[in-house]
C-alpha cells in the first residue's frame, strides 16, 4: 500500500490531478498505520504482518 500511495502521489503531482494526490496521501497513511500496528503485535484483519 505504501508503494501504491507513493506512485499515486507522483502521478498526481506530475499530472496536476488533485484527486490522485489526495488518494495517494490517504493510501500512504493507511499503509504506514498497518505496518505500525503489525510491528506492535496487533493483528489487523486477521493478519499479524503487512508487507
Amino acid at each position: 500500500m505504501i508503494v501504491l500511495g507513493i506512485i499515486l502521489l507522483i502521478i498526481g503531482f506530475i499530472a496536476h490531478i488533485a484527486v490522485l494526490w489526495t488518494i495517494g496521501i490517504i493510501v500512504l497513511i493507511i499503509g504506514l498505520v498497518l505496518i505500525l500496528m503489525g510491528r506492535l503485535g496487533h493483528a489487523v484483519g486477521g493478519r499479524r504482518h503487512y508487507f
